[in-house]
């Protein structure tokens, strides 16, 4: 299986909340360093107690 050279991300611009959302569709894929992984995610979810607490 091949890395893909870029993936979405959801990226949270400022703590004013939701609003500062932005999706970022060709973000880079991070390379892993000495002995970390990358990790193929399908799908993630995100909810507003998660975006509340950023």
């Amino acid at each position: 299986m091949t890395t893909p050279a870029t993936m979405r991300a959801l990226q949270q611009t400022s703590l004013k909340g939701p609003r500062d959302l932005r999706l970022i569709t060709d973000a880079p894929v991070p390379s892993p360093a000495e002995g970390e992984v990358l990790i193929r995610v399908a799908a993630a979810g995100v909810n507003f107690a998660d975006i509340s607490q950023a």
